[in-house]
């Protein structure tokens, strides 16, 4: 299985007025046609295409970060002028961020002209593609309005705030004045859990941090789990998994849901935040998020509760004409097998890794059906394995 990547979450508020970041907003008034198109990373975030001071550039739709960061690589190219600002508190760390100065933003129907946005390195590994994105689009960009994902149709729009294009199940939803990201809260066990940052840039389901998952009960936390690594901007974090079979986001009660656990002391204790509901977990609705409102709104897609699981045990990157193992997951079939991180693997039953693996139908056989024996070669002439699928967790 490709493997699900974090971005960045919950950067706290840098140290600058708000209004010297925020510059002056505005929706077209034929905002409800302007659909934005995009489409899913390998890391499972939205992806699309807006402008920055008249260029076209690559974003990513992120309700996660309080401030809109761009890429330090893209700031270098076009020769802007950016301003040391101290750290911002990241999933792996903490990383060094910069302020530059734009003219104009242009967004579907929404435009900003002044302001500015941060500068952080924005490696492709968040994404878990081979190419950066040049943007980050965060809360100073979206809070005001209603967010309408179209998950189905691969598309997203901003509207006024109080619209309500679908009907749906509410939850509560606000923007933290601390940290100035999306939140809301999720009940799981005996305990009901907030704030839970809203999180479109996490590319997993529901996150918690090991303070918040004590709290859930035995009898909620007597699941199978195995282990799992996610990639925020500085680094690797290693987090418990689990298939939990019930939870509820405010009037929505959700099943089989994929839990990530965070070790003692991880992102979310760290920030004082409960945990995070990811792009994994949203992308079984539809999506409305209206902070103004104080709401979000979901409404259940056709399919949208299946979990893929794991049965090969192996979290996988791809790298060109190779996969590259990532993590090797606790009791799986894999770490049974020997396999190590680091492996790589150059063809699966026979056929060949090419850039487009991604997008083939043999790329799903880390997840296949428990009981298959799957051919695995190994690059540089390191022979052939075979892998027995099942399920562990």
């Amino acid at each position: 299985m490709l493997l699900p990547l974090l971005l960045a979450a919950a950067a706290p508020p840098l140290p600058e007025p708000r209004a010297a970041w925020a510059g002056s907003s505005a929706l077209a008034p034929d905002a409800e046609a302007r659909w934005v198109d995009f489409d899913l990373t390998p890391g499972n975030q939205i992806r699309f295409r807006m402008t920055l001071d008249g260029r076209d550039v690559t974003a990513v739709l992120d309700t996660g970060v309080s401030y809109s960061v761009l890429a330090k690589r893209y700031a270098s190219a076009n020769r802007l002028t950016v301003r040391a600002e101290g750290q911002a508190t990241v999933i792996g760390g903490s990383v060094d961020v910069g302020r530059v100065d734009t003219a104009t933003l242009a967004l579907g129907g929404l435009t900003r002209r002044g302001g500015s946005l941060a500068v952080a390195e924005l490696p492709a590994a968040a994404t878990g593609s081979a190419t950066p994105v040049d943007l980050l689009v965060g809360r100073d960009l979206t809070a005001a309005y209603a967010l309408d994902i179209d998950y189905a149709a691969r598309r997203f729009r901003l509207l006024r705030s109080g619209r309500a294009p679908f009907a749906g199940l509410s939850a509560p939803l606000a923007i933290a004045p601390d940290r100035l990201v999306y939140v809301s809260e999720v009940a799981l066990g005996r305990a009901r859990l907030r704030p839970m940052v809203v999180d479109t840039g996490d590319g997993s389901s529901i996150t918690l941090g090991a303070e918040s998952w004590a709290t859930v009960g035995a009898a909620a936390r007597a699941v199978p789990t195995t282990t799992t690594v996610s990639y925020g901007l500085a680094g690797a974090v290693v987090s418990e998994l689990a298939i939990v079979p019930r939870l509820q986001v405010g009037r929505v009660a959700a099943r089989d849901v994929e839990l990530r656990v965070e070790p003692a002391g991880g992102f979310s204790d760290t920030i004082g935040v409960a945990g995070r509901i990811g792009s994994g977990f949203l992308q079984r609705y539809r999506v409305l998020l209206d902070p103004g409102a104080g709401h979000m709104l979901l409404r259940a897609l056709p399919g949208g509760t299946a979990v893929t699981r794991s049965t090969s045990g192996l979290l996988l990157g791809l790298a060109s004409d190779r996969l590259k193992v990532l993590h090797v997951m606790r009791g799986g079939p894999a770490a049974a097998a020997g396999w190590r991180v680091g492996d790589t693997i150059c063809a699966v039953d026979g056929a060949a890794v090419g850039p487009g693996y991604a997008s083939q139908p043999v790329a799903g056989w880390a997840t296949g059906m428990p009981g298959r024996a799957v051919r695995l070669t190994l690059c540089d002439g390191a022979g052939e394995r075979v892998l027995v699928l099942r399920r562990f967790y």
